[in-house]
């Protein structure tokens, strides 16, 4: 029974750390530098090999493999090791990507290598029963928690990562094609009008017109966006729909929708262009400010 229960849960240790790194791939690459590989390549192949490894050394140990165990423990003192010489060479605090792309090389990380090092070597060694009904029951609750545990952290991991890339994108822009819609810097009256009948709060600084069809699937797609905007205070919102306000659509020249016109409260266009997307949206209304800064300055 507890050389089972050992046996899953040293192996869960393994696969979630193959997890962690599979889950935060380009922190966990990049960490790999703190050991001296300073190519790309033989950095995603040390990733490669050390997430093949770990995954497969879990599978064996999880399933009672004394050979798997044995391997396991070596590995972990070659960790280990590369722990002690980065210690050694003052890169304390520098990502390492053991557990994921949070681990550092610190002495507890080292300690805690060689502990699971000492814990795999002696895997093989604590004795084996066969557990009873209730013996299994318990493990497979354990695995199950510990399981779940592990898929935490994981999601969690990757939601960071998909965060940070999301970060370091270059912002949407809008597609801004010159001849379609009003002139830019010139008066829109066609859409401000609408405006001007309807009440906005007291620190509004822009009008947003936005240009939808009924039968425009990305239109409603996007209805959320529009929606969320409409709460801004800094804006006034209002939806110009294809059949129903066909006359503007024609003053102003639409081409199509999704289509977007950002205004002065006084009816001067500051930028437009078609939107597929909310980032795209917010890039376009980003731009509307940036373009009435410039018409100031000038």
């Amino acid at each position: 029974m507890l050389a089972t229960v050992g046996d899953v849960l040293l192996g869960l240790v393994l696969l979630a750390s193959a997890g962690a790194k599979l889950a935060a791939p380009v922190s966990t690459r990049a960490a790999l530098a703190t050991f001296g590989l300073a190519t790309p390549r033989a950095r995603g192949l040390a990733w490669g090999a050390a997430i093949v490894v770990e995954g497969g050394l879990g599978v064996g140990v999880a399933l009672g493999s004394d050979l798997a165990a044995w391997a396991a423990a070596a590995l972990m003192l070659a960790f280990a090791g590369l722990l002690a010489r980065a210690l050694r060479r003052g890169r304390v605090g520098q990502p390492c990507g053991c557990l994921g792309p949070r681990s550092r090389v610190t002495p507890a990380a080292l300690a805690r290598t060689l502990t699971l090092a000492l814990a795999f070597a002696l895997l093989p060694l604590v004795p084996d029963t066969d557990p009873t009904a209730e013996g299994w029951l318990a493990v497979g609750l354990a695995t199950a928690l510990a399981a779940i545990a592990a898929l935490t952290v994981l999601v969690l991991a990757l939601a960071r990562e998909v965060g940070e890339l999301r970060l370091a994108l270059p912002p949407q822009l809008p597609l801004e094609i010159p001849g379609e819609g009003p002139p830019l810097g010139e008066r829109a009256p066609a859409a401000i009008e609408r405006f001007a009948t309807r009440p906005r709060a007291p620190q509004a600084r822009y009008a947003l017109a936005v240009f939808s069809s009924e039968g425009c699937p990305m239109c409603r797609a996007l209805e959320p966006a529009v929606e969320a905007l409409q709460r801004d205070p800094l804006l006034s919102v209002e939806v110009f729909d294809e059949q129903a306000d066909a006359d503007v659509w024609r003053a102003l020249a639409i081409p199509g929708s999704p289509y977007a016109l950002v205004l002065t409260l006084d009816g001067t266009a500051l930028a437009q262009g078609t939107f597929n997307s909310a980032r795209q949206l917010e890039a376009l209304v980003a731009a509307g400010e940036a373009r009435e800064r410039e018409l100031v300055r000038a």
